[in-house]
């Protein structure tokens, strides 16, 4: 019985050649900088937001897992929302100064 590998097909949606094979791409993955080695900027941001004022968090190397890992104790610590993606962490509202401490609690030792 064939196994349905639909989601190694996605974004080819028919193919009349007999010999075709569909390319599945290998992502890597990135590995994680220890928490010593990172080099995290924390900026106040306000551009393209419809006027509210975030902190962003720019220089993480490393996985996607890790990252939103990151966000989600950043964001919970401060007790607001915000987002991680792309290795940027969003966290909504003026909080630099308490980012900063927190990541330098966390271990990282290069924050700017």
């Amino acid at each position: 019985m064939k196994q349905n590998d639909w989601k190694e097909r996605l974004n080819v949606v028919y193919s009349t050649n007999p010999d075709f094979h569909y390319d599945t791409e290998d992502t890597e993955t990135t590995a994680t900088l220890p928490k010593e080695k990172q080099n995290l900027h924390v900026n106040i941001e306000k551009k393209n937001r419809g006027g509210k004022v975030v902190t962003l968090v720019t220089g993480f190397v490393g996985n996607e897992e890790d990252l939103k890992e990151l966000g989600k104790l950043l964001k919970s610590k401060c007790g607001v929302g915000g987002s991680a993606k792309d290795g940027e962490i969003l966290i909504q509202g003026d909080l630099k100064t308490k980012v900063i401490e927190l990541l330098k609690k966390e271990g990282y030792v290069r924050t700017k």
